[in-house]
């Protein structure tokens, strides 16, 4: 039922395949675990197709390694209209010793859409219910900030270099 999933967790090996030379897996294979676990979490909270629109404040904090099992956890911080956001927390454990450590933080945001016409639909509001859902929500609408400052900063110099170039 839309509305009522508002976390979800995904859980990975890292693999030989997963890692670049230096044995540390690929920043782009952490970003598709967070694209696929953001996926199902946009799903589960719309009920409807959805597509990745931003990923914002991603940062690599600590390496994971072959062998790590990784949790991609997604929680849901903020709707708009048809959109909504969340923060990703990527944790890599090691099965060893059982120790786990922040590997990967962002924001990621889908855009519900309709079929078959694919245009954006509404999703059902989510409300921060607590002082930290007030604070994550927050967080969220800077982040959405930042991006349309980078946006802008982007088109600006686009349009110098094709004005000049």
């Amino acid at each position: 039922m839309p509305g009522q999933q508002r976390e979800t967790t995904f859980r990975f090996l890292a693999q030989p395949t997963d890692v670049n030379f230096g044995g540390k897996v690929h920043g782009g294979m952490v970003m598709k675990w967070i694209d696929q676990a953001g996926y199902a979490a946009a799903v589960g909270w719309s009920g409807q197709y959805c597509v990745t629109v931003a990923l914002g404040g991603i940062q690599f904090v600590k390496p994971i390694l072959i062998g790590d099992i990784v949790v991609v956890r997604c929680k849901l911080i903020r709707t708009g209209a048809s959109s909504m956001h969340f923060a990703v927390d990527v944790i890599a454990r090691d099965l060893k010793s059982g120790l786990e450590r922040l590997a990967t933080h962002c924001v990621i945001s889908f855009v519900a859409l309709d079929a078959p016409e694919g245009r954006p639909t509404g999703v059902p509001p989510w409300l921060p219910q607590t002082e930290d859902d007030v604070i994550l929500s927050a967080y969220a609408e800077k982040i959405i900030a930042m991006s349309r400052d980078q946006q802008a900063e982007i088109e600006r110099v686009r349009h110098n270099i094709e004005r000049n170039g």
